[in-house]
């Protein structure tokens, strides 16, 4: 049941870098700042993935990362937030 959790774990971290690396080439291509908010976005929510993955599975007991968990996802979509807010036509 642990190898499974931790590769659901690595799974999400996977597929929101994915997401990021993806939005990353297509800003690049358009210039689209709604696509650069979105990256960055997704650079929060794949460090909120990884350190889930770490605080769960690699650091269980010793450290608790719930924290800097909390404020990198908030970071994400504070700045997805920020980017709707400001960069609206």
């Amino acid at each position: 049941m642990d190898v499974l959790k931790s590769a659901v774990y690595l799974l999400c971290f996977a597929a929101s870098l994915l997401c990021m690396l993806l939005l990353l080439r297509s800003y690049l291509r358009s210039r689209s700042r709604l696509l650069l908010w979105s990256t960055l976005c997704f650079v929060g929510l794949a460090i909120n993935n990884l350190l889930l993955f770490i605080d769960v599975v690699v650091l269980p007991t010793e450290v608790d990362l719930l924290p800097f968990r909390h404020l990198s996802a908030l970071a994400g979509v504070g700045i997805l937030l920020y980017g709707f807010i400001w960069d609206a036509e």
